[in-house]
């Protein structure tokens, strides 16, 4: 079937097509003021924002970085302190564990790399608790690297505006990188440019549940527009589980209880015992804390891990 869409891959002499031109000059004048996105601002603190940003809001994420970079401002100052205190001072971030891939990748980079992150994509998805996505991140957004990266709202903004469809499916890496490569601007600058401006469009536009059509840079170009904003069927959101009285809830209280304590040794059995009404929920709870490296047992209780 043949159309009369504008173009939407790279073209002309820079490689630059107009879909990503739209973009770019959107994202310049209205891209959100964020921290990893000033000028200067270091690759270190580009790694530590992608480890935070994974499954947390960007209003709590903010405090929170610039609280731990201001303590540790490079790789070795993480390195030389305990996991312990990396999970302490990552506080209501969530997911705890993800600092404690943090700490282990700085102590990776002060003893691989000489306590500077590496720039190599296949060097950095070397590194602990750095996946596919962090490490291509990593490398354009620090160092301007030529690399697709493609996070959840990419994938909605792709699905929609070029494939026609209002939801991205079930993630594939080898065809999600595919078809970013296809959009990807030849030019590295735009590239990076490019990178950040769909991931922005999809953050703050063109949502999951409410996309704002009508200020859509790329709405005059955007495939599930011209065809009507079908339903195509994909599969639905998953309801997110009960938070209150969850497993969830009580490792958090327990890890709560943890980085407030003034006692460097640690808390006591029975103060952790009195977090939550139910010890075998409990128990489980601490369990958990304890295989995943979050938590460390004592002679007479529990402590962060040292």
């Amino acid at each position: 079937m043949t159309t009369n869409a504008p173009p939407i891959g790279p073209s002309g002499a820079s490689g630059t097509s107009d879909y990503a031109r739209s973009l770019i000059e959107w994202f310049e004048d209205s891209a959100r003021d964020l921290p990893w996105r000033a000028p200067g601002f270091g690759a270190w603190g580009i790694l530590v924002s992608e480890f935070m940003l994974q499954q947390t809001p960007v209003a709590r994420v903010i405090p929170r970085l610039e609280e731990w970079l201001a303590r540790w401002p490079t790789p070795e100052a993480l390195a030389a302190d305990s996991p312990g205190e990396a999970v302490r001072a990552w506080q209501s971030l969530g997911y705890p564990r993800r600092a404690l891939w943090l700490h282990a990748c700085a102590v990776a980079i002060t003893e691989r790399h000489a306590g500077i992150v590496p720039s190599d994509v296949a060097a950095l998805r070397a590194l602990p608790g750095i996946g596919d996505y962090t490490s291509r991140a990593v490398a354009v957004f620090a160092y301007g690297h030529r690399h697709p990266v493609v996070d959840t709202n990419t994938r909605r903004v792709i699905a929609r505006s070029v494939e026609g469809r209002d939801d991205a499916g079930p993630p594939s890496a080898r065809r999600d990188l595919e078809a970013m490569e296809r959009l990807l601007p030849h030019d590295e600058h735009d590239a990076r440019r490019f990178n950040a401006a769909i991931m922005e469009l999809g953050a703050v536009v063109c949502t999951a549940r409410r996309p704002g059509c009508d200020i859509c840079p790329v709405r005059s170009l955007c495939a599930w527009r011209r065809a009507g904003f079908p339903d195509t069927g994909g599969p639905k959101k998953k309801v997110q589980k009960r938070f209150e009285g969850s497993d969830r809830q009580v490792r958090g209280l327990v890890l709560a209880l943890l980085r407030t304590s003034e006692a460097t040794q640690g808390v006591s059995t029975g103060a952790v015992d009195a977090v939550w009404h139910d010890s075998v929920q409990l128990e489980r709870a601490v369990d958990g804390l304890v295989r995943d490296g979050l938590l460390a047992r004592t002679p007479g209780g529990f402590a962060l891990p040292s």
